[in-house]
């Protein structure tokens, strides 16, 4: 093949790879605006899987575009600082980023279907960012796309190529999204929700898939999800964020042993397991997010909270560390420590909680 080039090389650091610090991602609205992340830092090693998990307007989805870039440029409003391997992402002109998209960082998108053009072919889709980036040929672009179908499942990847996007099923969809992600050799890659409308089987497949080519390749990953049951044995660290602020963050063996906050515990909880019966209600988390347009006071989880009690509406609690450097939880009255318990007890005792 011919000489890969890139039109901007970025150059690993020392450091971690993705540094995001007091990241906000506000939108103006007709109803006021809304802070869909509100102040959000982490770090994401180079060669490590961080998974964000929470409930469906949480600010994961928000957070993963706008850590790229992929945002509107109209009534948004977007502070703090994002730096990939040291390149400060937030004051990147366009032009820049479009270098680094699919080039350096990569993103597989809920959606398979719409995520693909349906007019044209899969072949062309794949090797578009080949020929543009790393400048091969036409037939090195098609032999390359070739092998990168075949190493994502999809058989008889010759013919394939030429196939429409409506000649394959979703999950085929999402291999091929996934493919083409990866076709540049990213140091980034970013899926959200990538088993969304995909069957239980399909999406254990699609997520196998991810964490053997995230090996593979090298690659760090950020997978965004709402299952928290399903990433737990796909990452090496979690985040939980619920209305726009991450919640609590720790090392995923960490997080699973030594929960801390209330929603944390929740989100486990509603998790299904191999272990319930067929018929066994999942528990569910009462209440609803907050509106994100006119955020309480205090912690945004305390409505909703086993262990509220009137400080909880009153103060916002900080991110506090726990027993390990890397984990922090924001909660006054934490799960498994005294001062929770005491707390369940009191909320039980006077039938806040059953």
């Amino acid at each position: 093949m011919g000489a890969r080039r890139r039109v901007r090389e970025v150059r690993p650091t020392d450091g971690p790879l993705l540094e995001v610090e007091d990241l906000r991602t506000y939108f103006e609205t007709r109803r006021g605006l809304v802070k869909a992340v509100d102040g959000v830092s982490f770090e994401l090693i180079a060669g490590r899987t961080l998974a964000i998990v929470g409930e469906s307007g949480s600010g994961k989805t928000v957070l993963s575009r706008s850590v790229m870039g992929l945002l509107p440029q109209r009534n948004v409003t977007r502070e703090g600082r994002v730096r990939f391997a040291g390149l400060d992402l937030v004051g990147a002109p366009e032009h820049e980023l479009r270098e680094l998209w699919g080039d350096q960082i990569a993103m597989v998108f809920q959606d398979p279907v719409t995520s693909l053009n349906p007019v044209v072919r899969i072949g062309r889709q794949i090797t578009e960012s080949l020929r543009h980036h790393v400048g091969m040929s036409r037939s090195e672009a098609r032999a390359a796309a070739t092998a990168l179908l075949r190493s994502v499942g999809i058989a008889e990847p010759e013919q394939r190529l030429r196939w429409y996007p409506h000649q394959f099923s979703g999950g085929m969809c999402q291999r091929i999204v996934i493919a083409s992600a990866i076709a540049c050799g990213p140091q980034l890659l970013l899926a959200d929700e990538p088993t969304t409308g995909l069957d239980v089987t399909v999406a254990a497949q699609i997520l196998d898939l991810l964490q053997r080519l995230q090996h593979e390749r090298q690659m760090s990953m950020i997978l965004v999800s709402h299952d928290l049951g399903l990433v737990a044995g796909r990452s090496d660290d979690i985040i939980v964020m619920y209305a726009g602020k991450v919640v609590e963050k720790a090392p995923t063996a960490t997080l699973l042993s030594d929960t801390r906050m209330p929603y944390t515990e929740a989100l486990l909880r509603s998790a299904p397991r191999l272990t319930d019966g067929s018929h066994r209600r999942l528990p569910t988390i009462p209440g609803a997010p907050p509106d994100p347009s006119d955020y309480p006071a205090g912690c945004r989880f305390a409505s909703r909270c086993a262990y509220a009690q009137p400080r909880c509406a009153e103060e916002e609690p900080p991110l506090r560390p726990g027993a390990v450097p890397e984990h922090t939880y924001a909660c006054w009255y934490p799960v498994g420590t005294p001062h929770g318990a005491e707390a369940l007890e009191l909320n039980r005792a006077g039938g806040a909680v059953g």
